[in-house]
């Protein structure tokens, strides 16, 4: 005889869990069996459905948590640099702060200067490659995850931001412990190791903001700066600190993670491996698709700044909503058949990057990385295989490989040449 079913709240409590943050997808659908909204407790609702989270993401009444909403929910929060820091960036402000802040630094991500990036970011992936090849020859197995997919996007993030090169492994694993943050006080001493990250980075953030206010250079860092400078009433040094520490980790570790995805799900189902070395318009489709299927970005929250209403579920101002962004992707209402991984399905606009004010302002670049380096990732190797099962990271909120070892294979196919076309 079955047990009783766990309740929403139990169910929620769990993805705390070991088990839960490894695996989450079997108690997302538990959660939705209770409704695509569902109540936590007294003022806090859970959202799995598609057009839930959607309208949600898009209500303008429903504010991002900001430093008022963690004064009010966390109190002792302003202890830890790191929360700080997110709070004094666009990431976790409202408008007209979050107006402000994005405006600051939106034209670097608009869809005609990210293909700029193009070539830029053949190079690159050529570059890491041709060093996978020389770590991997005679078999020697290679962590694709810390070789490939995290030096990629720190790769490209520091050259648009004017960081050095010979600093950027340094940059991921100070990134990497600050994003803990982003799971709040779930694990204590995470935190406070984040903190100190943070501590060590806004160090180096500053010292590098001064060099570059006496020798400027074509980067982001110099315009920043430039800006705080001549504009301090548009940009504190508080928001300089919080908008260059967001830009690196932000456009770092989502897309190390949408990298990494595709090249287990690519393992996985060998013939799109296939189709990717020789269908040159199938890489979009198939990063789309893994967007949708295993996004890095598992969940979002909202805080009603006055009474509103979600599809008929009357929302009360002070309400505190969790938007499951990942198991409304897996919407059956929207997507058929939603648990199995088909680029081939119909275009469903997941909601991977948000929607609404704050849609991720990355987008086009994480889609231009990973749509240039899973291709060029399988034709170079096309024996590449696992050597051991592929490790996720203790996280919940930004979920993704820790590790991904591979063998290379005997067949390694010689370098793409640097005047190669496009893949």
């Amino acid at each position: 005889m079955a047990g009783p079913v766990p309740s929403p709240t139990e169910t929620f409590t769990a993805l705390g869990t070991p088990d839960g943050r490894q695996d989450p997808y079997p108690l997302y659908e538990a959660i939705r069996a209770h409704g695509n909204i569902a109540r936590l407790k007294p003022g806090r609702l859970i959202v799995t459905g598609y057009e839930e989270c959607a309208r949600a993401l898009r209500d303008p009444r429903l504010h991002v948590q900001d430093a008022s909403s963690y004064d009010a929910a966390k109190p002792g929060w302003r202890a830890h640099s790191s929360l700080r820091a997110f709070t004094n960036s666009m990431l976790y402000s409202n408008p007209p702060d979050h107006t402000r802040l994005r405006n600051l630094v939106g034209f670097a991500f608009s869809p005609p200067r990210i293909r700029e990036l193009r070539t830029v970011v053949e190079e690159m992936t050529d570059r890491l490659l041709d060093r996978m090849a020389g770590l991997g020859a005679g078999g020697a197995p290679v962590d694709l995850v810390a070789e490939f997919a995290s030096r990629l996007p720190v790769a490209v993030i520091s050259t648009m931001l004017g960081f050095p090169e010979e600093d950027q492994v340094w940059f991921r694993d100070m990134a990497s412990a600050i994003a803990v943050a982003t799971d709040g006080f779930s694990d204590p001493g995470a935190l406070h190791r984040a903190d100190a990250a943070m501590d060590d980075l806004s160090a180096y953030f500053a010292s590098l903001v001064d060099h570059r206010r006496r020798h400027p250079a074509d980067d982001l860092v110099t315009l920043i700066a430039a800006t705080h400078g001549t504009e301090p009433g548009r940009l504190s040094r508080d928001e300089l600190m919080g908008t260059l520490m967001v830009l690196l980790t932000a456009g770092f570790e989502t897309t190390s993670f949408l990298v990494g995805h595709g090249v287990l799900l690519a393992l996985d189902h060998p013939e799109y491996a296939q189709r990717l070395c020789s269908e040159r318009d199938f890489a979009d489709p198939y990063v789309e698709e893994i967007l949708r299927y295993e996004p890095p970005v598992h969940v979002t929250s909202r805080r009603a700044a006055a009474d509103t209403d979600l599809l008929g579920t009357p929302v009360p101002a002070g309400t505190g909503l969790v938007l499951v962004l990942a198991a409304a992707n897996r919407d059956a209402r929207r997507y058929a058949d939603p648990g199995r991984f088909d680029p081939d399905r119909p275009a469903g606009q997941p909601l991977s990057f948000g929607a609404g004010a704050h849609y991720c302002l990355g987008a086009p670049l994480a889609r231009l990385e990973a749509g240039i380096a899973l291709p060029r990732l399988i034709r170079r190797f096309p024996d590449l295989a696992c050597v051991e099962p592929p490790v996720y990271r203790d996280r919940w909120v930004v979920r993704g490989l820790d590790t991904l070892p591979v063998a290379l294979g005997t067949s390694v196919v010689a370098p793409v040449a640097r005047t190669a076309p496009s893949p």
